[in-house]
């Protein structure tokens, strides 16, 4: 028998198989549980995170043989010829390649028939973007009133290339990056299945060489496993596909923090020199100081807001009090305008050094609030003022012959304001 990647091993055949979706499954079970499916849907999101999947498991549930049902049987002739994409009534249409008017018209004949055995007849069109404009105006008649047999379901990874007169025919839903714990329990849980021995850094550094998508995971999972056999490490996988580790990254965010020029650039010299992506590192960089701010803001309360595994989490909290949040704003500014000028950049060492260098003396600033609090310190903690010079002076005329010199003085005095020159 051949062998079949992880991808396609482990995709999704039930809606709670899908990892990171709640809002869409939960929305699409209810629909099927009270009869209140449209006739078009539109799953909008970015690469490897389950639209199409999502897709199939919707045919599957609206044409199982025991259904509509939100919870298909994946064992009858149905559900079975749904997952191997072979099911008459059910047409996957890749738009990349069929995006002109004459496939859609084509479509719209097929429209016409009533399904050969499941409940519905479901056209998934993937990366409908792709159509042409003809293509699309050609769809909107049949996609607005379509006979009640037919199920449309729409999958495309960037939602503002659909005309809006398709977007308003449809019911849209966004598809949100899965989080790097997310990834991490899934990946866990196959490695288990699969008798593959994997530590928790390297299991994280896979998370987040994949960057919310699920399937880059799993495919490189499945490119490790052919490297290095069935027990993996996190240098296996920073070999691999030239991530930083963890600890080292957390500790480059350290360095910035405490103001620590010497370590900032012995540790890009050595990301540098054995062939880190340096570009990928200034992302995930971005991302730390993202994480960080989260955490000065929101404080323990944070979890569910930070892409962050629990050990991620007790670094930020040891970071939260190295510089206060303005300082963390300031730094992730600087970050991200490099990132913007990295792609222009002629040694892309040479800016990342000198961006950590100005990082690092925004982080040990004095800010104007520090100055004030000092103030406000200085000021609490001062004795009362003198006396003042008039009440000394009064008390020194009380002598007699201080009282003369002075008044001889008042006398010189006048004569300077009227204008004498001697």
């Amino acid at each position: 028998m051949a062998y079949e990647v992880l991808a396609r091993k482990w995709r999704p055949k039930h809606f709670e198989d899908v990892v990171g979706q709640e809002h869409v499954t939960r929305t699409l079970k209810n629909a099927i549980e009270i009869s209140r499916v449209a006739h078009a849907y539109l799953f909008v999101g970015p690469r490897g995170i389950g639209k199409t999947s999502l897709a199939r498991i919707f045919a599957k549930a609206l044409n199982c043989e025991k259904g509509p049902t939100p919870t298909p049987c994946c064992e009858c002739t149905m559900c079975r010829e749904i997952t191997a994409g072979n099911a008459l009534d059910v047409l996957e249409i890749d738009g990349a390649s069929n995006n002109g008017v004459d496939q859609v018209r084509d479509l719209r004949d097929q429209v016409q028939f009533a399904p050969a055995r499941g409940h519905f007849k479901i056209f998934i069109i993937d990366e409908v973007h792709m159509l042409s404009t003809a293509a699309f105006n050609a769809l909107l008649k049949t996609l607005e009133e379509p006979p009640p047999h037919i199920k449309f379901i729409f999958a495309t990874t960037e939602g503002d290339k659909v005309l809006p007169t398709i977007i308003s025919r449809c019911q849209r839903f966004d598809l949100r990056r899965i989080q790097t714990p997310l990834i991490v329990e899934r990946l866990r849980a196959i490695c288990g299945y699969e008798r593959i021995t994997i530590d928790d850094d390297a299991l994280l550094a896979v998370a987040r060489g994949a960057e919310g998508g699920m399937r880059d995971a799993l495919s490189s999972l499945d490119q490790l496993i052919s490297f290095k056999g069935d027990s993996l490490t996190e240098d296996d996988v920073l070999a691999v596909f030239g991530l930083v580790s963890r600890k080292a990254l957390e500790g480059l965010a350290t360095a910035v923090l405490q103001g620590d020029m010497p370590d900032i650039l012995k540790l890009v010299n050595a990301f540098d020199s054995s062939g880190k992506d340096m570009r990928r590192l200034t992302v995930e960089l971005m991302e730390h100081f993202r994480n960080l701010l989260i955490y000065q803001y929101v404080g323990s309360e944070s979890m569910k807001s930070l892409d962050a595994t629990p050990e991620q989490i007790k670094t930020l909290a040891a970071q939260a009090d190295l510089a206060d949040a303005s300082r963390v704003t300031q730094i992730a500014d600087q970050l991200a305008d490099m990132e913007g000028r990295l792609r222009y950049a002629l040694s892309v060492r040479t800016l990342i050094e000198m961006t950590l260098i100005r990082c690092a003396r925004i982080a040990q600033a004095v800010s104007l609030e520090d100055i004030l609090k000092r103030l406000h310190a200085i000021r609490a903690s001062e004795p009362p003022p003198a006396p003042k010079a008039k009440a000394v002076s009064t008390s020194l005329t009380d002598d007699p012959m201080l009282k003369q010199v002075i008044e001889a003085f008042d006398g010189k005095i006048v004569d300077i304001e009227d204008g004498d020159d001697s």
